[in-house]
């Protein structure tokens, strides 16, 4: 089997665990059952349709796990990529003292406005990482927990990611960049690279994304540091990763799909309705 077949089969094989659970969340676990939603709401029961309430009782069971498969699906992608992933990888390491203020100090400056000023300070990677690795002092023993660590078997480089949900917000956020900004403090440095990435752009190009939580902490169009959707796909598993993504879930989505609509919602799917990830 080549390594994009591989890469394919491992995404698909993922997705289809995830979705197979949620199935039968819905289907035989937690089933929707109308008498018990007309009983306990009944002017809900009178004004919209139960088809409704079915969906809305699918995506509550189906956004939950999701959130952890965006994580496995890059561990996945690093390891078939790059030789070697892992989630939850713990790094350790010394950071100058003078540093770790100034770490700081970067952090206070843009969640808060200088004195008598009215706006913060807008982040700046390049000159942010700069002005940390002046720092000097006694060297303090550090971790740094990231959220997938890959090794690119081939070259020996070594990369940390913090793997977000394509809208976070503000605090998680600061807390990315903190760590961050720590395994690029490190002497020696134990990562070639550490970025802070989104699996998709729910606004398309680099250029529009829009969400203004993390843009406190990065400047999420410019900062070498943000990787944002395909970016941080082919990043991980080299160059087509991305689009062999793509195709791995439009391959078996319409499966699911159709049987939403015939064993959720007990209808049959509409014929014009071809929904294709890009």
């Amino acid at each position: 089997m080549s390594d994009a077949l591989r890469m394919k089969a491992a995404i698909q094989a993922v997705i289809k665990s995830m979705m197979d659970r949620v199935m039968n969340n819905v289907l035989v676990k937690d089933p929707f059952l109308a008498d018990k939603h007309h009983a306990a709401r009944p002017l809900y029961a009178a004004l919209v349709p139960d088809e409704i309430f079915k969906a809305s009782h699918f995506e509550r069971r189906f956004v939950t796990p999701f959130g952890t498969v965006w994580e496995k699906l890059a561990e996945i992608a690093a390891i078939e990529g790059m030789g070697y992933g892992k989630l939850g990888q713990t790094i350790h390491g010394t950071i100058k003292a003078g540093r770790l203020q100034r770490i700081a100090k970067v952090l206070n400056d843009l969640e808060h406005p200088e004195l008598g000023q009215k706006t913060r300070i807008r982040p700046d990677w390049e000159n942010e990482i700069v002005y940390v690795l002046k720092g000097k002092g006694v060297e303090i023993p550090v971790q740094v927990v990231c959220d997938l660590y890959a090794v690119n078997k081939s070259t020996g480089e070594k990369y940390a990611f913090e793997l977000k949900a394509p809208l976070p917000n503000s605090d998680i956020t600061k807390v990315s960049k903190e760590k961050i900004l720590k395994l690029y403090s490190m002497e020696p440095r134990p990562i070639d690279g550490a970025y802070y990435a989104l699996p998709y752009n729910p606004y398309g190009e680099r250029k529009d994304y829009a969400w203004t939580f993390p843009a406190r902490w990065f400047n999420m169009i410019e900062d070498e540091v943000v990787l944002i959707g395909n970016e941080f796909w082919d990043k991980i598993g080299g160059a087509g990763t991305y689009q062999a993504f793509i195709s791995a879930i439009n391959e078996i989505g319409e499966v699911y799909r159709d049987r939403i609509y015939r064993e959720v919602l007990k209808i049959e799917p509409p014929e014009s309705e071809i929904v294709k990830l890009k």
